[in-house]
């Protein structure tokens, strides 16, 4: 497979704040990156680096061959932008919106073009209605569509669904998987460990540095343990019995929680006399498949 994007050490901080440390990775024609993590991980500062917005402090991007620095234009005209602060004009409606994204790229014979897009992300029966009246989800279409009026190779998507109700969420995945059919590239951020199990490959983040970089599953696979999921009274006393007196790790997940152990019928009897013990009611309990949610915490952890 071809590298459509390459990045090599790269770096940037802000003042005393290192926002990415030395950095490398490559995305592939045609398929789904995700750039993992929470606030702060340098998600939002790398992909502003790839669409030639921030300089480097060190390192370097090569797109479609080319370094971002000294071929930014040429590279921006083929390459598409959804920020998570994305410009729309609320007095326009949608339709005026998208012509304005043409006019800015130069597309002359849009109208076809946008019909396709309003066809695509359903909001054709809304194309005279102004922007501000739209819903979240809907804006969010808007922006996407605003952003591949031009063709893109690449289209980079800052958090396209923070904020958008469940339903909207599961629309917009829909579109995506409909632009990777058109053989387009997308390289995504998102908060949401959920979202990045749809994602061809992931780079897990925090803290400015990639701490895992794979597909989904293999990134899973490679929990060298099982994970046990317990649901039982007294939630909060139980996880730190098992963190503090028997030593496993453990991650509490509302009203239930997971423990990573070596070996299930050598350690669950360890975890049960314990809360035992302390008059913890074992509910239910179950071996369960280790989810990318489970291991990014996990390697957080182990990183200290």
């Amino acid at each position: 497979m071809e590298a459509i994007i390459k990045i090599k050490s790269l770096k940037k901080s802000y003042d005393d704040i290192k926002a990415v440390k030395d950095i490398s990775l490559e995305v592939y024609e045609g398929e789904m990156f995700g750039l993992v993590g929470p606030d702060g991980a340098g998600k939002t500062t790398t992909i502003r680096i790839l669409c030639g917005l921030l300089k480097p402090e060190s390192g370097s991007v090569k797109i479609f061959e080319k370094d971002i620095i000294k071929n930014k234009k040429e590279i921006q005209n083929q390459i598409g932008y959804l920020s998570q602060k994305f410009s729309l004009y609320g007095d326009l409606s949608i339709d005026e919106n998208i012509e304005f994204f043409a006019d800015i790229h130069g597309v002359k014979d849009y109208q076809q073009r946008r019909d396709e897009l309003l066809e695509f992300t359903r909001l054709k029966p809304f194309r005279n209605r102004i922007a501000e009246k739209l819903s979240g989800g809907m804006k969010q279409k808007l922006a996407l569509a605003c952003s591949l009026i031009h063709k893109p190779k690449i289209i980079f998507l800052d958090e396209p669904t923070t904020g958008v109700d469940p339903v909207s969420r599961r629309d917009f995945w829909k579109i995506l998987s409909g632009l990777i059919k058109e053989k387009i590239t997308i390289v995504l951020t998102t908060p949401y460990l959920d979202e990045a199990e749809r994602c061809n490959r992931v780079a897990l983040m925090n803290k400015g540095e990639i701490i895992s970089l794979d597909t989904p599953n293999k990134i899973k696979q490679a929990l060298e343990k099982e994970i046990i999921e317990i649901v039982c009274t007294k939630i909060r006393e139980a996880y730190k019995l098992i963190r503090d007196e028997i030593g496993f790790e453990v991650q509490m997940f509302g009203d239930r929680i997971n423990v990573i152990i070596n070996n299930i019928e050598k350690d669950y009897p360890k975890i049960e006399k314990a809360l035992k013990e302390h008059s913890v009611e074992i509910l239910n309990y179950r071996k369960i498949t280790p989810s990318l949610e489970n291991i990014f915490i996990h390697l957080v952890r182990k990183a200290g």
